[in-house]
């Protein structure tokens, strides 16, 4: 029996470990091409191998499937041109692409360095638009093709240390919005997943505090290869319908994540002072003024 992905072609960055290599094995195991994408850096950038794309793509031959590594980098046009490029001249085209490659830079914000801003917004933000924009091109010419994108509960509900990483993963989902509207009339789709796994991105959260050791505990029990079948429904045809939708997945949970929309609004003939905003709008609109919260504080209940 063919799998969901017969006869596509797919990249998947960062796949070389964790998350990404859990999506890359189970879209070959769908019958899907594959190209693994991964520089082999560390978390850190400091060291940098090929080794953990070929092992995927290893991985993938040996189980009868078809695959070939990458290691550009997502964070600059030209090299994710090559990543795009290298689906196209090894299989002929490009059918999804699942924007996952990341890095980590984690600081408080009155602590963060230019470095470390720029160098999480050039690998979340600026290589899910440039691998996407080097795909779309091609997307457009056959009027068809999947964006899956990460996004994360950083960016979508808050946490500590991550001021890079949040406005990057927040910008990730606007953007695949972007694309969604802009290319639909292509038959082109754009969706993005918030995982909520351990892994290498996880496994430097901080566990000082009994309450951190207890928060990375249940971290640890979500396992990254529960991503896959997500990401494998959204670039399938299966989910030919679903368009500019944020998903959770975590354990075995699946969640249709809110977007913002106005909840409440207040109205003055004459027109607002700051002296009346402070007197009668601030006070109406109180009610409903979100708490200062992170992800395990809104998502507080045990992974299932």
């Amino acid at each position: 029996m063919s799998g969901m992905m017969e006869g596509k072609v797919v990249v998947v960055t960062g796949a070389g470990g964790g998350i990404g290599r859990g999506i890359a094995l189970a879209m070959a195991a769908q019958g899907a091409k594959v190209v693994v994408n991964d520089i082999g850096a560390s978390l850190t950038g400091d060291t940098i191998s090929a080794g953990p794309a070929q092992q995927v793509v290893d991985e993938i031959i040996q189980a009868g499937g078809q695959a070939v590594p990458n290691t550009d980098s997502v964070a600059t046009r030209a090299s994710a041109n090559n990543i795009i490029e290298t689906a196209v001249k090894t299989f002929g085209r490009i059918d999804a692409v699942v924007n996952n490659a990341g890095n980590l830079r984690d600081r408080v914000f009155h602590k963060m360095s230019d470095e470390e801003w720029s160098q999480v917004i050039d690998v979340h933000l600026n290589g899910t638009f440039y691998v996407s924009r080097a795909a779309a091109n091609y997307f457009r010419e056959q009027e068809s093709g999947a964006f899956v994108h990460m996004t994360s509960t950083s960016g979508l509900i808050g946490n500590f240390g991550q001021a890079n990483y949040s406005a990057a993963k927040l910008g990730i989902a606007a953007l695949s919005k972007s694309i969604a509207l802009d290319m639909n009339r292509y038959n082109v789709r754009s969706n993005c997943i918030a995982p909520f796994a351990w892994s290498r991105m996880t496994s430097s959260i901080p566990a000082n505090t009994p309450e951190e050791k207890a928060r990375v505990s249940k971290l640890q029990k979500m396992e990254s290869n529960k991503i896959a079948p997500m990401a494998v429904f959204l670039a399938s045809e299966a989910a030919k319908d679903v368009n500019a939708q944020i998903f959770g997945v975590r354990a075995n949970e699946i969640m249709l994540f809110s977007q913002p929309r106005p909840i409440r609004s207040v109205h003055m003939s004459d027109g607002w002072t700051p002296e009346t905003i402070a007197q009668i709008a601030a006070p109406a609109l109180r009610h409903h003024f979100f708490p200062l919260e992170r992800s395990p504080d809104a998502i507080d209940w045990d992974p299932i």
